[in-house]
């Protein structure tokens, strides 16, 4: 079976919840699409464990971007390297939105163990193409900027895929359905928060994890979602 899910935010108890739930196998596929990291108590617990499942496919957010950017530069200071003067506000904005459990886990670890996870951040797709039971799918974490149905995919830039959030109310491919993440079901007018919602060609499943809101998963299979909260 296939599943996708977004937005964890380092909710570890909610995924280990999800993964009984859906009693993932290991001929199963679980797409994560990106913010894996930031605001919940155990980001870098829930990465490390993402990181040892074959099974699991990283789509990479805006916040794991931001997340590799700074902990490269953490993993440097903590190597005893000097920190570099134009990143230092940056890190300190990202500390505060989110990044401080982050940072906290991570110097927690040993030097392999911190090598691990910037090479497993370093590693995560753009973007997924599947097709399931004949049905069409397109895996991103926000949207698609500057999109041009004539554009391939490989031609957009990485921030692409991560700065623009998906408008619900265009129909981007007329075969394709796109999946993503990012936007809170419960920001969005007209969905119903903590949900999953799904528009004409698009499914967008952050319900809100990290807010108080469940964790939703979708299996394409059969269209059926799971929710933990």
């Amino acid at each position: 079976m296939t599943y996708v899910v977004s937005n964890i935010h380092g909710c570890f108890k909610k995924f280990k919840k999800l993964i009984k739930d859906i009693s993932l196998k290991d001929t199963d596929t679980l797409y994560v699409l990106g913010d894996i990291l930031d605001y919940g108590d155990e980001p870098i617990e829930l990465l490390c464990d993402l990181s040892m499942r074959y099974n699991v496919i990283p789509i990479v957010g805006e916040h794991d971007l931001t997340s590799l950017r700074m902990l490269t530069e953490l993993d440097k200071m903590l190597g005893g390297g000097s920190p570099d003067p134009e990143i230092i506000g940056e890190m300190t904005a990202w500390i505060q939105d989110g990044g401080s459990n982050t940072m906290e886990g991570f110097k927690n670890l040993d030097a392999d163990m911190r090598e691990g996870v910037l090479d497993y951040l370093a590693d995560m797709s753009l973007y997924e193409e599947l097709e399931i039971k004949g049905k069409k799918y397109l895996l991103v974490h926000a949207g698609i900027a500057d999109f041009d149905p004539a554009t391939p995919l490989e031609d957009y830039c990485p921030e692409d895929f991560i700065t623009e959030a998906l408008d619900k109310d265009r129909k981007y491919y007329d075969d394709v359905t796109i999946i993503v993440g990012h936007t809170p079901t419960y920001s969005i007018e007209g969905a119903e928060g903590g949900k999953i919602y799904k528009t004409e060609g698009a499914i967008f499943i952050d319900c809100g994890a990290a807010f108080d809101e469940p964790l939703g998963c979708l299996r394409l299979e059969d269209g059926k979602e799971f929710y933990v909260s």
